[in-house]
């Protein structure tokens, strides 16, 4: 089924980004640190030629002034979605305000949050 692309932008980026999260959970399962599921991510981004950065820093703008404190988005792929990597015991509400926060700082319209930490890849998507 074909969602529109105002109520579900960038259909095709997100289905490659979460095949790819898949084929990685599949390989390697759950348990592991976010870390390792980062590091393979990252090697199928470049074996796929897929445009990214990873630990992108964004700085955080309060009333004109730059906060000496910045986050770092887990990676930033097509240069337009937050790609948010767990590995734990389900997504909480507090993963998907982190989310909704940087894609208004990132100014990207769309988040993803991927959980490896379950026997099935749980993806969610977040449109701010």
């Amino acid at each position: 089924m074909k969602y529109s692309e105002k109520e579900y932008p960038l259909q095709k980026e997100s289905y490659q980004i979460i095949g790819i999260c898949m084929e990685v959970h599949r390989i390697l399962g759950k348990g592991l640190l976010e870390i390792v599921y980062k590091d393979a991510i990252e090697y199928e981004f470049n074996k796929k030629e897929i445009p990214y950065e990873r630990e992108k820093k964004y700085e955080v703008e309060y009333k004109g002034l730059i906060l000496p404190h910045y986050f770092f988005a887990d990676f930033v792929v097509f240069d337009k979605i937050i790609l948010e990597v767990k590995a734990q015991k389900g997504i909480v509400d507090e993963h998907y305000s982190w989310v909704i926060n940087y894609l208004a700082i990132s100014k990207c319209p769309l988040g993803l949050i991927v959980n490896f930490g379950e026997n099935s890849l749980i993806t969610k998507r977040v449109i701010l």
